[in-house]
């Protein structure tokens, strides 16, 4: 069993950053793939980024492409996701969420194909 539990979430203005970060407890957090995921209200939860057990590996979804970065601290059982230059789009729920891997580099896009996730932290962005 992992637990998962996100923070950092807040309002911040169009053009401002945030940093989430997401503190993993339980199984041994190095086998896990993590991924960051979002949903806005009326809307499906939709894929942000995800990054390998490893930290070698990383992608990320079009939208935030080039303003989001994710980064993991494997002896610290930490994933974080670095927020620049946000969007009113950019507005939802972030959920991190993990899933054993199968490799060292294996990361994964889809809802379906992580087992675990956290509660959620809100992200507002005004503008």
């Amino acid at each position: 069993q992992v637990q998962l539990v996100e923070s950092g979430g807040g309002l911040v203005q169009a053009g401002g950053s945030l940093r989430l970060s997401c503190a993993a407890s339980g199984r041994t957090f190095s086998y896990y793939a993590m991924g960051w995921f979002r949903q806005a209200p009326g809307k499906e939860r939709e894929f942000v980024g995800a990054i390998s057990w490893s930290g070698g590996s990383t992608y990320y979804a079009d939208s935030v492409k080039g303003r989001f970065t994710i980064s993991r601290d494997n002896t610290k059982n930490t994933v974080d996701l670095q927020m620049n230059s946000l969007k009113f789009e950019d507005t939802a729920v972030y959920y991190c969420a993990a899933q054993r891997a199968k490799t060292l580099s294996a990361y994964y896009t889809k809802t379906n194909e992580y087992g675990y996730w956290g509660q959620g932290t809100q992200v507002t962005v005004s503008s």
